[in-house]
């Protein structure tokens, strides 16, 4: 890649580039279009031959119900909620967190818009690492929504649960992709 030049010569590196960290030639659009596809269809359909094994009860439960539980015990200690199994259960009501409540549609976006990104490896890895612990906690936000939005109202926990939360996280997480990248281009030299 050829790198615009200072007055002296020497290659202009954008912040937070150092040499050697070159963003790799983009590939054309449906290349790219073709790795995401391949990449989120690929992991989809090795989570659903998961079903019974500890990666799923990794999903449903250590990164699903225990820490949805543990934060609605620490904001409100009086509803005594607690875990069993996919479940966040407590008296007067609690969720189960079923495949497709536990995050993983929004992970696997995240992992597979990466994996097509034209980036270099070093952004690729740190975007992709912020923007797996962002998808955890608005994963986790979304459950504990719709925990007490079923405590309170069974029609509101309905459209919530299938139709606002899925499409929420979805735009939360293509705007994070979409700012990271923005992050991550090379500014353009205006002395150039």
């Amino acid at each position: 890649m050829d790198l615009p030049r200072s007055e002296n010569g020497v290659p202009y590196m954008p912040d937070g580039y150092t040499p050697g960290d070159e963003p790799p030639r983009p590939w054309p659009a449906w290349v790219r279009v073709a790795i995401f596809w391949l990449c989120y269809l690929a992991l989809q359909g090795l989570y659903a031959r998961s079903t019974g094994t500890n990666i799923e009860r990794f999903f449903l439960i250590d990164i699903g119900s225990k820490p949805a539980a543990l934060l609605i015990a620490t904001m409100h200690p009086e509803i005594q909620a607690r875990v069993e199994g996919p479940r966040v259960l407590a008296p007067g009501g609690g969720i189960n967190i079923a495949n497709g409540c536990e995050g993983t549609d929004i992970y696997f976006l995240l992992v597979a818009a990466f994996a097509a990104a034209a980036l270099s490896w070093r952004m690729r890895a740190a975007g992709l690492g912020l923007g797996l612990i962002i998808a955890f906690a608005l994963n986790q936000a979304r459950i504990v929504t719709l925990f007490h939005a079923f405590r309170a109202d069974r029609s509101l926990f309905d459209l919530l649960h299938t139709t606002v939360t899925p499409v929420l996280l979805v735009v939360a997480i293509a705007l994070y992709f979409h700012a990271w990248l923005r992050i991550a281009q090379p500014a353009s030299n205006p002395a150039a």
